[in-house]
């Protein structure tokens, strides 16, 4: 495979929405085996109502052909966009009131995605170096979203989801909580039965992205079978963003 040409921007127009689409269709359809009311699936398109009123950050790697470029996209819904919608997309799966108390200006994150091409190198680095610029440029102070585990069976996920509970449970002001139906409880093991190394490794790589720049969870998880995942709520500062953070993802531009 070539060297990757990245490239970075928000989405300009409707096709650029549709390649985004598309991406996320290859991913949360094909791979993980998702689905959902608005999946176009003739069309190979993973969207929903949200789409509308949300900024979308396009990776592109321009060696790649025409057409087949976009390689990296994230979904980002201000508090304008969710008045516009009616509410925020992670409401349906947590209740959001701690954060709306608390005076930050809110930044939903989601739809986060890389082609499998592109996994494990400087292709996520691009994509946060642009999530910081927008981040300033519109002077957000909490950032959330859901981040999920593949799977819907939380007693096989009981280590990584207890180790969550007990080391990284959000401060009571700003500490959400899972939504019935779809709720289950985090804490399924105490934590003297918790092998730290072995429930990290089950941790995915963009909880732990999170984690790492000062992210920290909601109380319960949620089972989202449309999706055939299990969903965790990240939360994240950005006055608490750590100075390697800032230094590894706040070069880029959106």
């Amino acid at each position: 495979m070539a060297e990757p040409d990245y490239a970075l921007s928000l989405a300009r127009d409707p096709d650029d929405v549709a390649a985004a689409q598309r991406l996320r269709y290859a991913v949360f359809v094909e791979e993980l085996g998702g689905d959902g009311e608005m999946v176009d699936h003739a069309a190979r398109r993973e969207r929903d109502a949200f789409d509308a009123v949300c900024d979308h950050l396009i990776l592109r790697d321009l060696s790649r052909p025409d057409g087949d470029e976009v390689v990296g996209v994230y979904r980002l819904l201000t508090e304008a966009g969710a008045a516009r919608a009616g509410r925020f997309y992670t409401e349906e799966e947590y209740d959001l009131r701690p954060l709306r108390r608390s005076g930050k200006k809110l930044l939903e994150l989601g739809r986060s995605c890389l082609h499998r091409d592109h996994r494990g190198g400087s292709a996520m680095h691009e994509i946060w170096s642009g999530l910081a610029a927008y981040i300033e440029a519109h002077e957000i102070g909490l950032m959330f979203g859901t981040a999920s585990f593949h799977g819907t069976d939380a007693d096989a996920l009981a280590e990584p989801l207890s180790i969550l509970h007990h080391r990284h449970l959000a401060p009571e002001p700003l500490r959400v909580r899972a939504r019935p139906p779809g709720a289950v409880s985090m804490d399924r093991l105490p934590h003297t039965r918790i092998d730290r190394g072995r429930a990290m490794r089950a941790v995915p790589a963009l909880i732990k992205a999170y984690l790492r720049i000062g992210g920290c969870v909601g109380e319960g998880a949620w089972i989202d079978r449309r999706f055939n995942t299990i969903d965790v709520c990240l939360l994240i500062d950005t006055a608490a963003f750590p100075a390697r953070a800032r230094a590894i993802y706040g070069r880029g531009r959106a």
